[in-house]
């Protein structure tokens, strides 16, 4: 198993829900509007002997030549966009879910951005992200889903080609789940929100902005236990200094 993290760069984001782009080196998190939280955008690619798994897609900005950023990561660590096989999405909060589709501005139509892969994605996530008057979603990229025959939907718990299994929390969003991915003898857990950040596992503490913050602090303490007993890779979407740790 190849566990490679494809930041995007670092970020804050306040109750406008956008994310602005910072500098660790010359920016001042205290100059940001109150309440802004510093958090690193990082997907990860998984390559195992069957699969090349991506884990999110990041917020989906693209390079001065119009190249997705999850792109040119991919192939800066010379990964064809196009090998990837399967997309595993923790849920669709725009920050995650930007990558899924890139629009096409000749055609004036919007396509999967790995349409060599299967997208799993839980129903009743995209459902909601539909509904109206929610900024965490970006509508227009997700629309997509509904017509690709790429597309897998996934509800509840189970496992994906035997080696893969998932779970739905409901802690960070209502239908937020988690991934574990076996192979070779290794095990990689992906938390996505409901265990964003390398402190968070240490520290007990209810989040205000998660739908709900004690069961994400309930999991947090039952992963970290269960991880330093079997030595799980965490991967950890948000953290700005560790992607992963490894008991």
């Amino acid at each position: 198993m190849k566990i490679i993290p494809l930041s995007e760069g670092s970020f804050t984001i306040d109750q406008t829900k956008e994310f602005i782009p910072f500098n660790l080196e010359m920016d001042d998190l205290q100059k940001r509007s109150r309440g802004s939280l510093l958090v690193e955008i990082q997907p990860f690619v998984i390559i195992t002997k069957n699969d090349v798994i991506l884990l999110d897609t990041g917020l989906g900005f693209t390079t001065e030549n119009d190249v997705l950023q999850l792109h040119q990561n991919l192939m800066e660590n010379d990964i064809d966009p196009m090998s990837v096989t399967k997309v595993l999405m923790s849920h669709l909060h725009k920050d995650h879910a930007g990558g899924i589709s890139k629009h096409d501005k000749q055609l004036n139509k919007s396509f999967l951005s790995f349409p060599n892969a299967t997208y799993y994605v839980n129903k009743q996530e995209l459902e909601f992200s539909m509904q109206p008057g929610n900024p965490s979603y970006k509508k227009e990229k997700l629309e997509v889903l509904y017509h690709s025959d790429n597309v897998h939907f996934i509800e509840g718990n189970g496992t994906i080609d035997g080696y893969i299994r998932f779970e739905l929390t409901s802690a960070h969003s209502n239908f937020h789940q988690v991934f574990w991915i076996e192979d070779a003898g290794e095990i990689a857990f992906f938390g996505a929100d409901d265990a964003p950040q390398l402190q968070q596992m240490k520290n007990k503490f209810v989040a205000k902005y998660d739908f709900d913050g004690k069961k994400c602090m309930e999991l947090r303490s039952k992963w970290w236990e269960e991880g330093k007993e079997l030595g799980w890779n965490f991967l950890f979407y948000h953290d700005i200094k560790t992607p992963q740790f490894k008991f």
